[in-house]
């Protein structure tokens, strides 16, 4: 439990956080910027790494996995272009951090994490934050969302060495795919916009560089890649307004 002392220092923390990693560093979605401000980001890592939380460096949630750093999520979900209609999924809920920004602006969000601890973690979190707009999954996220459907927004928060194909058959028609492409070295954000039900336009936006995307179309273990295959396509349901 955490004092009346602590989380002032924490609302302090917060602020600073914002002003200084990101306003200074060209974050300007004042939606973002809000949900940033207020989410509680030590409550998403161990208690013994609470003080660091608000840092600008990357932390560990167990299982080979980390918490990106608040540039980097700020970053990823002003490229989402959120205005607060969307249904977005996830590929890789980790701590729940990402995913809260997500809910907050967003209208729901689909989360899948392959690690059954973390995301149960994860839930509970969210949950007490009061955020129940989320739906969660535990699986294969290279494969996309378990049921045919078509999502606004797809967030991937793991590096993969090609696009899974089912995740990009699950964008809707004029919906953004962020996700980074690359070897275990070298990693580049690229976003995928659905231009019509055939054709996808690509932007590479910057360099990067996060745990790799392990799955049937991501990596396999220890950063061997899995082959490229060519699922072919199903039926997808379109998301509702």
């Amino acid at each position: 439990m955490f004092s009346t002392q602590h989380t002032l220092l924490y609302q302090r923390a917060r602020k600073k956080m914002v002003q200084e990693q990101l306003v200074n560093q060209h974050i300007r979605d004042p939606r973002l910027l809000k949900v940033m401000g207020g989410l509680p980001r030590h409550l998403f890592v161990d208690e013994a790494l609470a003080g660091r939380a608000y840092g600008s460096a990357t932390l560990p949630i167990g299982n080979g996995q980390t918490l990106s750093q608040p540039y980097t999520v700020a970053r990823m979900t002003e490229a989402l272009n959120l205005t607060g209609s969307e249904e977005v999924l996830e590929i890789g809920t980790g701590s729940g951090y990402q995913t809260a920004v997500l809910a907050g602006l967003s209208r729901r969000v689909y989360t899948i994490e392959r690690i059954a601890s973390l995301a149960e973690m994860a839930r509970q979190r969210l949950r007490r934050l009061g955020c129940h707009n989320v739906i969660y999954r535990v699986g294969d996220g290279s494969l996309g969302w378990p049921e045919p459907r078509l999502f606004d927004r797809i967030l991937v928060a793991a590096g993969t060495p090609v696009i899974p194909e089912n995740l990009t058959n699950q964008l809707a028609v004029g919906g953004l795919l962020l996700i980074p492409e690359g070897d275990e070295h070298s990693q580049f954000l690229i976003r995928l916009i659905r231009t019509d039900a055939e054709n996808v336009h690509r932007e590479v936006l910057e360099a990067c560089r996060f745990v790799p995307l392990v799955g049937e179309q991501g990596w396999r273990e220890l950063m061997t890649p899995a082959p490229v295959a060519h699922p072919q396509r199903q039926p997808l349901v379109p998301v509702q307004g």
